[in-house]
């Protein structure tokens, strides 16, 4: 395959970074005179290399968020906690789902944004040490958790398949053994109300159990109006197929409710048993969905707008198009839905009238619910064999139903009305074999992990008022099999050397239904009624099943995967650690379920991979009143699989290849007097260095999607003690990003433009700390930016999703 060639700069970036970082971090600035232990940077444990470890000894980039944190900012699921995050893009929603429970995850310029049960996501999710293995139910709620790291880089040897762009590890709180309990609620802007209830709950001397439960409720951002001078509604959507029914006065609205119970058995000897169970239903409105652009100069649009306005007449006087002799064929599906008494007047035909120009306002008043079931299960049993190794047993089943339906076209018309259900089950297993040998100087990871998963994507997307009807079943299942090992070595006090390496097989299968029922392919072709001879001759692959375009029997692919990690760390006090790290990281390829033409063969694409190399310096200065962790990174990133719009089917193919590197900073200091300070730096150099000429829209000039050059973060806080022993803490942060593409063929209607996001809270604490009262808000200046979008030229229509606008809240907590 002929590939478009760049240039790779040279990794002297890399070494200057970390010299520059070694010589601003040696012991000679370390000198600074004692300060009181309540005033300093406290300490964070973390479990990225599957034991608890200071995460300034993990020799990883690891971002992390404490529950305290979480709720002081008001965050309350994940997509929020990518404002703090360098180098970490993450957004509610991708181009066509509709619904705020899929997270569309990108860390270093890696990641997926897409809902489709083909694809798998570049940045594995995980609660409690259990991967998510689809997008949608990734934006999890954040209730009751203790802690959040988001590791960078490929983590493919402890992680495993799919964490080719990094990991974000949830870790919920454990049962506490004594009594106690929090409530709160929350109020706020477009009729929010929260509510939230956690208790612990001791059994017996043994065994302990938390119960937590949560509510959200918030109207809609985006208001449907009617289109001016239309009365009533042109279009029956119910005339088409659709994974369910449900229309909306608002969209962007939510309404979920979530409840995890926990029981933790301390067992003879050492022995601990955690059992864990989780239910989530969501049943509120689509993402809000703006129209940005029409193409009606050709493709489905062009002839809905002449099925609709020309006279029956005319329309059988045409002939010649597509060799097709009565153009009517053509036209009497739309003609019937919209009316043929409707013969004039703009709301018949599709064009630019339907733009409204307020991005909050739509004339969009078809199919938009989002309806959305995801419960599961898991066991930890966790046992001691001696003083230095430990053996953990870690089983999973989880189980996602989800109906989703939009109104993309911005009309009361149906020109492109997307819908879609998935029901998907897995299933895994892992052991772990951890401890230390040789004194102590040893670490060691060994592990074994089963996963599968199962279940079906339906699509349903009527494009033009019926023209084009994909009625699209899709079954497919995945089974993944791994050994693997992690060991770090401490070769003296100060130097320590890391090897690891996982080996996966993986086993998929597919089999794609995909039909148009309303035979576009016969009728423009002038082969119609559909007959077997008109099958044939169009190349339709399954005899007695005319209008199917996938070819009949299940499709498998095998891949053969090992992810090696080397590293190295020395500790230039015990307070600066320097690090080094090469790694692979692995996706695996799959088939495109999306068609709009017949092929004699299923459409796959290949996997993709990432190599990385990571230098960097963790630190805690000045008595720990500053804490600064810089990394620099290198990444070859090969085989991209991205969307790309061919017709009206957005289909994956491997793009090329890319290079990425850059850098990031994170800091904490404690500057005294009640004053904390927070910050972080991103920067990212992504380019292609081959480009698949097969692809259509993509040059060596393209910019990866969701990959902005350029983010940084400031969030100061303030604590005042009050005279009464209660405490008052201000708390801002402020999140700039410069602009990135949304999509893969870098539309300009779908820029997102540079964004300058500002969070605020103000929060009460009693004496006792028992109550608190928090007063905030999110997004107040209002910075309104494109989240998602799609370009579909063919069937005429270009549209996107804005960021919320500027809300506030108020939480009231009672903690006993």
């Amino acid at each position: 395959m002929a590939m478009n060639k760049g240039r790779k700069p040279a990794l002297w970036r890399l070494g200057l970074l970390a010299g520059v970082s070694a010589a601003v971090l040696s012991p000679p600035t370390l000198a600074a005179e004692k300060a009181p232990a309540q005033d300093q940077i406290q300490e964070v444990i973390i479990t990225a290399q599957k034991r608890a470890e200071n995460v300034q000894d993990v020799p990883i980039a690891v971002s992390t968020f404490s529950a305290e944190a979480l709720q002081g900012k008001g965050i309350d699921d994940v997509q929020r906690i990518g404002g703090l995050a360098p180098n970490v893009t993450l957004d509610a929603g991708s181009p066509f789902s509709g619904s705020t429970s899929v997270l569309s995850a990108s860390i270093r310029g890696i990641g997926q944004d897409d809902f489709a049960f083909n694809l798998d996501p570049g940045v594995g999710v995980y609660v409690d040490g259990i991967y998510l293995a689809r997008t949608v139910g990734a934006n999890s709620d954040l209730m009751d958790v203790d802690h959040i790291e988001v590791l960078k880089g490929p983590q493919g040897t402890l992680f495993g398949r799919n964490t080719i762009g990094g990991a974000i590890s949830i870790v919920t709180r454990q049962p506490a053994e004594d009594y106690h309990a929090t409530a709160s609620i929350t109020g706020g802007s477009l009729n929010r109300i929260d509510v939230g209830a956690s208790a612990d709950i001791p059994l017996s001397d043994t065994l302990f159990s938390t119960i937590t439960v949560s509510s959200k409720r918030r109207d809609g951002y985006q208001q449907v109006v009617p289109y001016p001078g239309a009365a009533g509604t042109v279009t029956d959507t119910a005339a088409f197929s659709r994974s369910g029914s449900g229309t909306s006065d608002t969209q962007g609205g939510q309404n979920s409710q979530t409840v995890r119970a926990k029981l933790f058995w301390k067992g003879p000897g050492r022995v601990t048993d955690t059992l864990v169970a989780d239910y989530t239903q969501e049943d509120q409105s689509a993402t809000p969905n703006s129209l940005l652009g029409t193409v009606t100069g050709g493709g489905l649009s062009a002839l809905y707008n002449a099925c609709v306005t020309l006279p029956v007449a005319t329309l059988n006087a045409i002939s010649g198009v597509a060799g097709n002799p009565n153009f009517t064929n053509l036209c009497t599906v739309p003609r019937a839905v919209v009316g043929t008494a409707l013969t004039t007047g703009p709301r018949l035909t599709f064009g630019n009238q339907f733009l409204t120009g307020d991005i909050d306002k739509t004339y969009g008043n078809g199919l938009s619910f989002s309806r959305l079931q995801s419960y599961g299960v898991a066991n930890t049993l966790d046992w001691e064999l001696g003083e230095d190794l430990d053996l953990k047993s870690i089983t999973a089943y989880r189980r996602l139903l989800w109906r989703t339906g939009m109104d993309a076209d911005g009309s009361p018309l149906t020109i492109a009305e997307l819908s879609f259900s998935m029901d998907q089950h897995q299933t895994s297993q892992e052991f772990q074999l951890t401890g230390k040998a040789f004194d102590g100087r040893l670490h060691f990871v060994n592990g074994l992990y089963f996963f599968n998963e199962g279940g079906n994507l339906h699509d349903y997307v009527t494009f033009d008022e019926g023209l084009l009807q994909l009625d699209g079943p899709n079954n497919l299942d995945t089974t993944s099999v791994a050994a693997y090992s992690h060991l770090n070595y401490q070769l003296t006090d100060r130097i320590g050397l890391t090897l690891g390496g996982r080996y996966t097989w993986e086993h998929k299968t597919f089999e794609g239904f995909q039909s148009d029922l309303n035979g576009l392919n016969y009728k423009i072709s002038g082969c119609y009624p559909v007959s077997e001879a008109c099958r044939a001759a169009l190349g339709f692959p399954v005899a007695g099943q005319p209008l199917r375009y996938y070819p009949a029997g299940v499709n498998t692919k095998d891949f053969y995967i090992f992810t090696p990690r080397l590293g190295a760390e020395y500790h230039l006090t015990d307070d600066v650690m320097a690090y080094t790290s090469w790694s692979k990281g692995f996706k695996s390829g799959s088939w495109t379920t999306r068609l709009s033409n017949p092929l004699g063969t299923a459409p796959g694409f290949g996997p993709e991979k990432a190599e990385t190399v990571e230098l960097g310096v963790k630190s805690e200065l000045l008595d720990r009143h500053l804490r600064l962790n810089v990394a620099g990174f290198h990444t070859d990133y090969t085989g991209i699989q991205l969307n790309f719009q061919e017709g009206v089917s957005p289909t994956l193919h491997n793009a090329g290849d890319a290079e990425i590197w850059g850098g990031e900073v994170e800091a904490q200091a404690v500057l005294g007097g009640g004053f904390t300070l927070d910050g972080t730096l991103g920067y990212l150099h992504a380019r292609y260095t081959s480009v698949d000429p097969r692809v259509v829209g993509v040059t060596l000039d393209s910019r990866l999607p969701k990959t902005p050059d350029l983010k940084f973060s400031i969030s100061p806080a303030y604590t005042a003690d009050l005279a009464n022993g209660a405490s008052l803490r201000f708390t801002v942060d402020y999140t700039h990003t410069n602009p990135m593409y949304n999509d893969t063929a870098n539309t300009a209607l779908l820029e997102r433009q540079s964004t300058n996001v500002v969070n605020a809270s103000v929060t009460y604490t009693t004496a006792d700390e028992r109550w608190q009262a928090t007063v905030g808000g999110s997004n107040i200046t209002n910075d309104r930016y494109l989240t998602t979008g799609n370009e579909n030229d063919a069937a005429g229509v270009i549209f996107g999703t804005y960021s919320p606008p500027a809300q506030w809240y108020a939480t009231l907590k009672y903690k006993y």
